[in-house]
């Protein structure tokens, strides 16, 4: 059975299609996937480029220019040999031979320094062998003119340095000058050639960063586009949408295109304005109708006032003349009367007052709510006294005993409550035990409401029948038993629902003799 009450689910919105239907994620991770891509190419140069130019600052700063200076140091030594030699062949000075030996000491120290550097040299092969030469043309120079020399001066003393010897020392050196200006050519050139390496190192790193700049600016106009075409302009035409439908153009349609989750989004609450349109539309046929049946319901309440009044008034007045002439016409004939016809104008009076007393019942019960049922701030002592007010006859007939808590002010009518408390403390009465009744008005707090007990003696209700006994007309008992209409409890729990409350009977305990009702009743306004 399909329940009405439960509005139907919205209906699945129109997928987007072409680039709207690719959502905001995809956007972003496209665009993340390009610009990771182009960082990465970007690093790559980058590091290729640093690591280039570190190979090339290491061969030009921590080889070739340590050799090239290394050659210097030789081409200083091997002049200063030649310088020594000469000046000791033709002064014969202890001096000038150990300047020989000191300069042979720098160029033994600089020709190892450079066998060290060999290894990374570049070009070490071609500069090996230059090394080579330069070493051999030094020794040879030695063997052949600076050992002679010195060998000769002991015995030959300053014309050890003769024209025999000079022949020689100009040949062997100018091999010595030869190969140095190789050796000292071939360094430059591997410093030029390191430094032009360098140098386009550092360019090819200056490219890497701009390219790295560049993919930082282009990762910024990427978001800055994909967050002003996907995000932004979408939302701004979602909200003006939105801002025409509130602004009383309940019929503009809601539409995005794109991104997926706005469109989405939007389908969603135009599907939710369509909904609420025709609930609107319905609700606004609903209204009208309602209005038609308040209308006729203040018609027939009309009516019911009139029927009230004529039952108030034009109603009870023939019963009342039935029961005041059978009256009459008992005293009168009396005595020409046999006990039958006494029984039947008995019948008669009796049948009248009932008449009269359930007339009575329903005007209050049709009362309830309508005419003087203003509610204001009351102590509940005060219905309660004009209640015991009320009931002091049978209260004194029948020995009655009732007791109350101190009550509470409650918010209330004065005279509902006074009946309410007067058919309930008249019923303990009517339903009594053979003891004398005892009746006691309890009450407590529960929660937002006031909890009220009318606890008795009498002869108590079946749990069975606590659910039928507020149903007006509903009687346990037979009238030769106990009078009365059977309105007083449904009048009660009319006026208990009409304060807001509720009435309940608790069930019978085995073995408890006796009735408890309950009834709750709304506090009154205060100050605390």
């Amino acid at each position: 059975m399909t329940d009405l009450t439960r509005p139907h689910p919205l209906p699945t919105p129109t997928p987007a299609t072409g680039f709207g239907k690719l959502p905001l994620g995809r956007w972003f991770l496209f665009s993340g996937a390009v610009v990771a891509l182009v960082f990465t190419l970007a690093a790559a140069i980058t590091i290729t480029s640093l690591m280039r130019t570190r190979a090339a600052r290491v061969d030009v700063v921590d080889v070739v220019d340590p050799a090239a200076l290394r050659v210097l140091e030789i081409s200083n030594a091997l002049t200063s040999q030649e310088s020594a030699v000469r000046a000791y062949g033709r002064t014969n000075e202890e001096t000038a031979l150990q300047d020989y030996r000191r300069a042979i000491a720098v160029e033994v120290s600089a020709l190892a320094v450079l066998g060290e550097l060999m290894p990374r040299m570049p070009e070490k092969s071609v500069v090996g062998a230059e090394v080579a030469r330069l070493k051999a043309a030094g020794d040879a120079w030695r063997r052949d003119y600076a050992e002679q020399v010195i060998a000769s001066v002991p015995t030959m003393k300053t014309e050890a340095s003769n024209r025999q010897n000079a022949p020689v020392n100009a040949a062997r050196f100018n091999e010595v000058r030869h190969s140095l200006a190789v050796l000292q050519a071939h360094m430059n050139r591997l410093h030029t050639m390191g430094s032009a390496r360098l140098e386009r190192g550092w360019q090819a790193l200056y490219v890497a960063l701009g390219g790295v700049a560049a993919a930082l600016l282009l990762a910024g106009i990427a978001a800055v586009f994909i967050v002003r075409h996907t995000v932004l302009r979408p939302l701004a035409e979602l909200n003006g949408q939105v801002r025409a439908v509130a602004q009383g153009d309940f019929d503009h349609k809601l539409k995005v295109e794109h991104p997926a989750e706005l469109a989405e989004l939007s389908g969603h609450v135009d599907a939710m304005r369509r909904r609420i349109l025709s609930e609107w539309r319905r609700a606004s046929e609903t209204q009208a109708k309602l209005e038609e049946q308040a209308t006729e319901l203040r018609r027939s309440n009309g009516e019911l006032e009139q029927f009230a009044y004529v039952a108030s008034h034009d109603l009870q007045e023939p019963l009342r003349k039935v029961a005041s002439f059978t009256q009459m016409l008992e005293q009168r004939y009396g005595d020409q009367l046999d006990d039958r016809a006494k029984q039947y104008i008995a019948f008669s009076v009796d049948g009248a007052k009932r008449m009269q007393l359930l007339i009575n019942d329903l005007l209050d019960f049709s009362r309830v709510g309508r005419i003087g049922g203003e509610q204001t701030r009351i102590d509940a002592n005060v219905p309660l006294k004009a209640a015991l007010n009320n009931l002091g006859a049978p209260i004194e007939d029948t020995g009655a005993t009732v007791t109350s808590d101190d009550l509470p002010v409650v918010h209330g009518n004065r005279a509902q409550l006074t009946q309410l408390f007067q058919n309930l403390i008249g019923n303990a009465i009517k339903f009594r035990s053979q003891e004398p009744p005892k009746i006691h008005i309890g009450v407590r707090r529960d929660g937002a409401m006031w909890e009220f007990s009318c606890t008795d003696n009498g002869i108590g209700i079946e749990s069975k029948y606590t659910d039928r006994i507020f149903l007006i007309f509903q009687r346990l008992h037979g009238r030769d038993a106990y009078a009365g209409t059977g309105i007083g409890l449904a009048l009660c729990k009319k006026i208990v629902e009409y304060h807001g409350g509720r009435i309940w009977v608790d069930d019978d305990e085995p073995g408890k003799a006796g009735t408890t009702f309950r009834w709750t009743l709304p506090p009154g306004e205060t100050d605390e």
